[in-house]
């Protein structure tokens, strides 16, 4: 094979035992008697022995295919690597596996951001500059050692903090990114799990700057996705440590609570007499806009491959990954560019009412929460974005047009069949995905349905996967799948861009989009990206109040009056990039924040 492709084969899909070897009996060069595909034998540390493994030296690379194309379970990736990549991997954790190429590199009193799909090795980096891994440098059958690692980055930014990293000077902290698995790993009440980390004596300031002093004394497992984020980030933060790694800080926080979070972030990292590092991993891009100093932009072909470039300026770098080329590496990451409406998206609606409602309230018994609703119209084939604070009512007005929830006073007269994906996705059924697809519509496998649904949604690589068994992305765009796939009057999703990268949150806003528009659908998405919203929704509706003690749902109203009425309760303007459109948080109390304030223009500045 060429120096710049590699061979990447998948020991969970590839299953010897349901195959004839399609891939060794059709691979050219085994039929002229070479070995290049064979069988991996007794002695392979690495899946079953049965399996098989390519010689990349013999592979006739990307330019042949033939095994990629002949294997029934889609196990094999022949990849071109780009020819900028000069070096041997930092990490590669097999032959025929997946292989990191670069490091992020932490700063002393920064924040350091990775803006990138997810599967491209962000973890995999992270656990090297926590020290829990020897990077192998691509030498996977040799014992890896530290000095190597250090002789490749020799004279580079990263040479201080490994030295330190070898010396042991380097204390971690870690919030993971998948916060509903605490519960998981323990079992107790909030209090205990926050105090046993309370190591800067800051405990009380976290917990009532990220208001979750209500649940301190509730068991963990009692608690809500939004409030077990805020307890992760708090039990992180409270750690005295000298490298911070946090890993996804924004699925289920509403935006006010995205702003407090992304602060405390900066209050740590600018104490000067701390000296502290801040890696974060985040797919907000407007909140990783304004957290980080500079960011690394990573790219690759997730589970195959990965490259962290060097640090970028913050500007620069998410407008390089918006735009698909990244101009320092010369490396076109993405076929079309992510585009933003320059103005509000249009005011007018088209199609007849879908639903016409009255002045409604809602009470859950006296002194618990309530919530009142303002007469309105939603109109077929729009899309009409959902914004407010957690804990509001948003999901009480969704279950209340389903008719699951009764409302005190209105009446709804209408029945209509709505195609619902909660806020927090429990797919536990043993099943496959294939499986629980098809059960949902006999459209499953038609060219048309692939097409609209399975391919932006990235779910062919999935289809034969246990749903038991997927991650919290994979687990996100099966329940939007499964939602577009219902045949409905109304589809209501909450939240859809949890725990999805930037790239599938804009897959994932296409496929409504598109479905919207093709079947004249009307959809109500709940979400608390900007981004997303303002790249999906016709109109908004806003809803405000006392969160966990009373909502108010206003009247759906154009973009520009929705944000602005959105956007002045929480006191955050937005401006738009001038290179690429998108939305950018102003810093509070900047010239530019000051000025749109006054003008009362708090999202479409003139």
């Amino acid at each position: 094979m060429a120096d710049d492709s590699i061979a990447v084969v998948d020991l969970d899909r590839c299953q010897p035992d349901r195959c004839n070897y399609e891939c060794a009996n059709f691979c050219p060069p085994n039929r002229t008697g070479k070995e290049c595909i064979t069988v991996r034998g007794e002695d392979t540390e690495v899946g079953d022995p049965d399996q098989i493994r390519i010689s990349e030296e013999i592979c006739l690379g990307e330019t042949c295919g033939i095994c990629v194309e002949k294997c029934p379970f889609d196990a094999i990736e022949i990849i071109n690597l780009p020819q900028e990549l000069t070096e041997e991997p930092t990490h590669r954790y097999n032959e025929n596996a997946f292989a990191l190429y670069g490091l992020p590199v932490p700063e002393p009193g920064k924040v350091t951001g990775i803006l990138g799909p997810n599967g491209i090795g962000k973890s995999t980096a992270v656990n090297g500059l926590a020290g829990e891994m020897i990077p192998n440098l691509g030498d996977y059958d040799d014992e890896p050692s530290w000095d190597a690692v250090l002789d490749r980055y020799r004279g580079s930014e990263l040479q201080q903090f490994i030295n330190r990293l070898i010396d042991g000077e380097i204390e971690i902290a870690r919030k993971p990114q998948y916060v509903d698995q605490i519960p998981k790993q323990f079992d107790g009440k909030t209090r205990e799990l926050l105090e046993a980390t309370d190591e800067r004596g800051e405990l009380d300031y976290l917990v009532d700057r990220l208001s979750i002093r209500p649940v301190m004394d509730q068991p963990i497992d009692s608690i809500s996705g939004g409030e077990l984020q805020r307890v992760a980030i708090a039990a992180t933060l409270a750690r005295d440590a000298d490298f911070y790694f946090l890993d996804e800080i924004t699925p289920y926080l509403d935006v006010g609570q995205r702003m407090v979070a992304a602060r405390l972030i900066r209050e740590l990292a600018e104490d000067e007499e701390a000296d502290r590092s801040m890696l974060v991993v985040e797919h907000d891009l407007a909140i990783l806009d304004l957290l980080a100093d500079s960011i690394h932009v990573g790219y690759g072909e997730p589970g195959a491959f990965g490259v962290i470039t060097p640090p970028k300026s913050v500007r620069k770098g998410i407008n390089e990954y918006l735009e698909g080329y990244l101009t320092n590496e010369n490396m076109r990451i993405r076929p079309e560019k992510i585009t933003f409406e320059e103005h509000a998206p249009r005011a007018t609606t088209k199609g007849m009412p879908l639903v016409e409602y009255p002045d409604l309230k809602k009470s859950y018994g006296e002194g618990e929460f309530s919530l009142d609703v303002d007469s309105g119209t939603i109109y077929e084939g729009e899309v009409l974005g959902i914004v407010g604070p957690n804990g509001i009512g948003k999901s009480t007005l969704a279950k209340m047009f389903a008719g699951s929830v009764e409302p005190d006073e209105g009446s709804l007269d209408f029945e209509l069949d709505i195609s619902y994906k909660p806020q927090y996705v429990e797919i536990d059924q043993p099943m496959r995905v294939d499986s629980f697809l098809s059960s949902i519509t006999d459209k499953f496998g038609t060219s048309y349905w692939n097409t609209e649904v399975a391919q932006p949604l990235q779910l062919e690589r999935i289809m034969e996967q246990q749903l038991t068994d997927l991650s919290g992305g994979e687990r996100q765009r099966v329940a939007i799948a499964a939602c577009l796939s219902d045949e409905s009057d109304l589809y209501v999703l909450d939240e859809p861009s949890a725990h999805l990268d930037v790239e599938q949150r804009v897959q994932a806003t296409t496929a409504i989009r598109r479905y919207a528009e093709n079947h004249d659908a009307t959809v109500l998405v709940i979400d608390h990206d900007i981004y997303m919203i303002d790249l999906l929704a016709d109109r908004l509706m806003v809803f405000d109040g006392e969160p966990a003690q009373h909502g108010h749902a206003k009247l759906p109203q154009e973009m520009r009056a929705g944000m602005n009425d959105f956007l002045a309760d929480l006191d955050i303007t937005f401006r738009r990039d001038e290179r690429t459109g998108r939305p950018r948080i102003n810093k509070p109390g900047s010239q530019k924040d000051s000025t749109q304030k006054r003008q009362g223009e708090y999202y479409y500045a003139p």
